[in-house]
């Protein structure tokens, strides 16, 4: 009886080392990270986890290059029981599901697409930043991707990583200096990846834009000296003049649930669909980069002010359809003495033409720099009506002239 099932074993020993190994994968991996919105909070889930996993013949995989979607969890522990009992009630809506799903769509059977999400709710730039748990945990989830992929002898690139974060900076004013901090995390994460990793390719962020600039407890949209614009407006810098920062888009012309911070679902999806536009033109190596619609010179003519936008996809559109109709789009124009003195918008080929009640000089220009207090989203939240024509929505900006 033992000879027979030694005999046994042995078969199976065998037959599982002579089966034909996998073959060659290429893993690229792009998680998100941030605070909330990246972890999808409220964002009722509408991903079901069993097709994502049968999606594009299993290439969309986690940090484990598995299929157990949606366990996140600080704690180790927590988040094995989770697995093990198929805890999913608070398993929200990832924007990198749709993101994964959409690379799929165009990347070859040889290539895995590792998503996973990373970060802290209601959490400043600070405290996610190198030297905190958060950081850790996620560079942690990087090293278990790339090990299980280098144990297969498949490939391994981090070719971007998606940052959700902002709205603490806004609400809590910790009086940081926000493009100095977004720019040493980048600057760290790379570092750190890089020597982990052994790639040589730079790692780009693709940037989503906060817009919740209402919920600031001091706001007041016609005060020249805005405090509560500086972290939206730095994603709009980084567009502009960093070739490693490149653009999904802003938050404002999705719902909120119940208007306060946190996009939905649906939102989450857009957002995911527009990462997947700037990471896969990051793939494939292009020398244009995503910007986003987002304003890239101003000039005054007598009392009128021109803003000419970089546009992915000609025309510029007014939307009053998906966004609710904002004063004069959304567009103000704000003196020193803290008044709008912007009294009709104009849509004038690839520009909008600001007609003011005096001399714009001296003073600020302003988009979705306005709504309800301590409301966010399409409808009442500070928001505007400017879109191209492929579902890019302008960005959130604040420019002196």
């Amino acid at each position: 009886m033992k000879k027979g099932f030694l005999f046994f074993f042995i078969v199976l020993l065998l037959a599982a080392c002579t089966q034909k190994p996998e073959g060659h994968k290429v893993v690229i991996c792009i998680p998100v990270y941030g605070q909330s919105l990246a972890l999808g909070e409220e964002a009722e889930r509408i991903t079901d986890f069993d097709s994502l996993a049968a999606y594009a013949n299993g290439r969309i995989v986690t940090e484990n290059l598995d299929h157990d979607f949606g366990y996140f969890e600080h704690d180790d522990l927590k988040k094995f029981a989770k697995k093990m009992v198929n805890y999913q009630r608070r398993s929200f809506e990832l924007s990198i599901y749709t993101m994964a799903q959409r690379l799929a769509d165009q990347l070859g059977e040889d290539t895995l697409i590792c998503i996973f999400p990373g970060g802290q709710g209601a959490t400043n730039i600070t405290n996610l930043s190198k030297g905190t748990a958060p950081y850790q945990e996620f560079m942690e989830d990087i090293e278990t991707a790339f090990q299980q992929a280098k144990e297969k002898g498949w490939d391994f690139l981090i070719p971007a990583i998606c940052w959700m974060q902002g709205e603490s900076d806004i609400e809590d004013y910790p009086d940081t200096d926000y493009r100095q901090s977004l720019e040493k995390i980048w600057k760290d994460m790379n570092a750190d990846i890089r020597q982990m990793t052994l790639q040589q390719d730079t790692i780009a962020f693709i940037c989503y834009q906060t817009n919740s600039v209402a919920r600031g407890l001091r706001y007041q949209e016609n005060n020249y000296d805005c405090v509560e614009t500086k972290v939206p407006q730095t994603f709009v810098d980084l567009l502009r003049h960093h070739p490693w920062f490149w653009a999904s888009g802003p938050t404002y012309p999705y719902p909120c649930v119940k208007e306060k911070i946190h996009i939905d679902a649906v939102g989450q999806q857009h957002i995911g669909t527009l990462a997947a536009r700037s990471a896969l033109s990051i793939i494939r190596g292009s020398k244009e980069k995503c910007k986003g619609v987002i304003p890239i010179a101003l000039h005054t003519d007598s009392q009128d002010v021109i803003i000419h936008f970089n546009i992915p996809k000609h025309p510029l559109v007014i939307d009053t359809t998906q966004v609710r109709k904002a004063d004069n789009y959304g567009f103000s124009v704000i003196t020193k003495d803290n008044r709008n003195i912007a009294r009709a918008v104009a849509l004038e080929g690839d520009s909008i033409r600001i007609s003011c009640t005096e001399s714009p000089q001296g003073g600020k220009v302003r988009y979705a720099v306005n709504g309800d207090h301590l409301k966010s989203g399409h409808l009442h939240g500070p928001r505007g009506n400017l879109r191209d024509s492929s579902g890019n929505w302008c960005y959130q900006f604040d420019l002196p002239l």
